[in-house]
C-alpha cells in the first residue's frame, strides 16, 4: 500500500472505532490515537520529503501510485506529493490534533460530533493527496457535506440558517466545479483525468479555457472567500463550534486557494494569463473589504471570520500575480494564516464557553480573570497583524515583495491598495485585544470564573508553538514550497 493511503486509511479507522466506542473515554482514546498517528505521519512524511529533495530526487510527484477504479472516463484513484501538498498535509494534521483537544468537553452526542468531524478531515486528506481531477472532487464533496450538520447540530446563534447557507453556496460553487472539470477532460481528448498528464499534453484550445477557467476558479474561489461569494464564510464560523470553526477556517479554506492553483491556473496556464486581471480586482476588494468588515464587528467570531476573508483574499491575490515569489508567499500564508486562525477560534470559543457572549461591548478585564488565554489572545492578534517574529509576517512580505515584481502599473497598483490592510489589519486587532483584555471588569460575576484547563493549555500552546516556530525558523518550508511552486509557475507563464 502506498504511504499516502494511509492518510485516508487512517481517518476510515478512526471512523469505525468511534462508531464501535462505547463511553466518552473511548471516544476520546480514538480520536487522541488516530489524530496522533496522522500527525506523525505527516511530520515524518514532510522529513521524508525534505531528504529526497537534497538527495536530488526533483521529480514532479514523490510517493506517486495509481489504480483505475472507473476505467469508462479513465478515473483513477492517483496519488502523489509536491512540497505544497506536504505542507497542506502537516497544517490538516496540526489542526486535526489540537481540534481534538480543543473539543474535549464538548457535550452532548460527542460520539456523533467526532463521526462527523472526522469524516471531514478524510476528505481534506484525500483531496491533497490525490492528483486525480474527479478523485480530488469526490474528496472535496466528502469534506464540505459534514459541515452542514457539524454546525446545524452543534453550532450556536443562527445555526441552521447559517448551515443552509454554507451549504447551498458551496454546492452552488461545486456544480460549477464539475461543469469545469469535464470541459477540460473532453476538450483534452478525454484520456485522463491525471492533473500531471493533463498539464504535460496541453491540448486545451485557448478559446476554450477561457471558457472553463471562470468555472474552476469561480467553484473552488467560492470556499476560498472570493469576492462577492464570501458571504456564506462570516456566518458559517460565527455559528460553528470551536473545532469545527478551526478546521474550517484553519483547512477547508486553503482547499480553494489550493485547487485554483492546481488546477484552474496550471491545467487553463492560456486562460489565467487572459483573465487574471478581473480576479486579481476581485480578490484586491476580497483582502480590503474584509479588514474594514472586521473593523465595524462587535462579535469576535465575526471579526476573525471577516478577517479571514482579508486573508484568504490575499492567497487567491498572490496566485493571481504569478511570479515565484508571490504563488510561494500565497501557500506560506495558507499555512500561516490556517495556523493563526485555528488559535484565533480556539481561543474565542474558550472565553464564550465561560462568559457565555462574545459581545466586545459586554467583554473587559479578561486579563485579569483568566491571564492564559488572554495571553494567548495577545499572541494570536500580533501573528494576525503580521508581527516580526510570527508566521504572518513572513507569508505577507513574501507575497508583497512577490507582487510588486510585476512592473505594469495595474499590478502595482493593487499591490499598493492590498498593502492597506495590513494597516486596518493592526486597527480592529489592537481595538479588540485593548478593549476585552486589558480594560476594567465588565461584570463582576467574570471575577467567579476560571481559567484555561489542561487540555485547553495544551491545543493552545501546539498552536502557538507553531506560529512562531514557522516566523522563527521559515526556510525549510519556504525551500519546500519554492520546489514545488516553480514548475506550475513555468507553465503558467510559457
Amino acid at each position: 500500500m502506498n504511504i499516502l493511503s494511509l492518510f485516508v486509511v487512517i481517518p476510515v479507522l478512526m471512523l469505525l472505532g468511534l462508531w464501535v466506542a462505547r463511553n466518552l473515554n473511548q471516544v476520546r482514546g480514538v480520536m487522541v490515537a488516530g489524530s496522533t498517528a496522522l500527525l506523525i505521519l505527516s511530520v515524518w512524511l514532510t522529513i521524508t520529503f525534505i531528504q529526497e529533495r537534497e538527495a536530488g530526487n526533483t521529480a514532479a510527484m514523490l510517493f506517486e501510485d495509481s489504480i483505475v477504479w472507473f476505467e469508462p472516463l479513465n478515473i483513477a484513484y492517483a496519488v502523489g506529493v509536491d512540497g505544497i501538498s506536504v505542507v497542506m498535509l502537516l497544517l490538516s494534521s496540526i489542526i486535526v490534533f489540537t481540534g481534538t483537544f480543543a473539543s474535549w468537553q464538548l457535550k452532548p452526542m460527542t460520539k456523533e460530533y467526532f463521526l462527523w468531524f472526522t469524516l471531514l478531515s478524510t476528505g481534506v486528506y484525500g483531496f491533497f493527496i490525490c492528483i486525480d481531477m474527479f478523485t480530488m472532487f469526490m474528496f472535496y464533496e466528502v469534506a464540505l457535506i459534514p459541515m452542514y450538520l457539524l454546525i446545524g447540530v452543534w453550532g450556536s446563534g443562527k445555526k441552521e440558517y447559517s448551515a443552509m447557507k454554507l451549504t447551498l453556496m458551496l454546492m452552488g460553487g461545486s456544480a460549477l466545479l464539475i461543469l469545469g472539470i469535464l470541459g477540460i477532460y473532453f476538450f483534452n481528448g478525454a484520456t485522463t483525468m491525471n492533473i500531471l498528464k493533463i498539464a504535460a499534453e496541453n491540448n486545451i484550445p485557448a478559446d476554450i479555457q477561457n471558457i472553463f477557467f471562470p468555472f474552476i476558479f469561480i467553484g473552488f474561489g467560492v470556499l476560498g472567500a472570493l469576492f462577492p461569494f464570501h458571504t456564506w464564510s462570516p456566518d458559517g464560523h460565527a455559528s460553528a463550534p470551536t473545532a469545527v470553526s478551526m478546521l474550517h477556517a484553519g483547512v477547508l479554506m486553503k482547499l480553494g486557494g489550493y485547487g485554483c492553483f492546481r488546477i484552474a491556473m496550471f491545467l487553463l496556464p492560456s486562460a489565467a494569463q487572459e483573465l487574471s486581471w478581473v480576479f486579481l480586482i476581485l480578490t484586491t476588494i476580497s483582502v480590503v473589504y474584509g479588514a474594514l468588515s472586521a473593523c465595524v464587528q462587535t462579535d469576535l467570531k465575526y471579526i476573525n471570520a471577516y478577517s479571514s476573508v482579508s486573508h484568504c483574499g490575499l492567497v487567491l491575490f498572490a496566485l493571481l500575480m504569478m511570479t515565484k515569489t508571490a504563488c510561494t508567499g500565497a501557500i506560506l500564508q495558507m499555512l500561516s494564516h490556517g495556523l493563526m486562525t485555528a488559535l484565533f477560534f480556539a481561543l474565542i470559543g474558550m472565553i464564550y464557553g465561560r462568559t457565555h457572549t462574545r459581545d466586545v461591548r459586554q467583554l473587559g478585564g479578561l486579563m485579569k480573570i483568566m491571564p492564559f488565554l488572554s495571553v494567548g489572545y495577545v499572541i494570536a492578534g500580533l501573528a494576525n497583524l503580521g508581527l516580526p517574529g510570527f508566521s504572518g509576517f513572513i507569508a505577507e512580505m513574501t507575497i508583497f515583495v512577490g507582487s510588486f515584481e510585476n512592473a505594469d502599473t495595474f499590478h502595482r497598483t493593487a499591490t499598493i491598495i492590498a498593502c492597506t490592510s495590513i494597516v486596518v489589519t493592526a486597527v480592529y486587532i489592537l481595538r479588540v485585544v485593548g478593549k476585552i483584555l486589558f480594560q476594567k471588569v465588565s461584570d463582576p460575576h467574570y471575577l467567579e470564573l476560571t481559567d484555561a484547563t489542561w487540555d485547553e493549555r495544551f491545543s493552545v500552546c501546539c498552536l502557538i508553538f507553531c506560529v512562531a516556530g514557522l516566523g522563527i525558523a521559515p526556510l525549510w518550508a519556504s525551500e519546500v514550497i519554492d520546489n514545488a511552486v516553480a514548475p506550475i509557475i513555468n507553465v503558467i507563464n510559457m
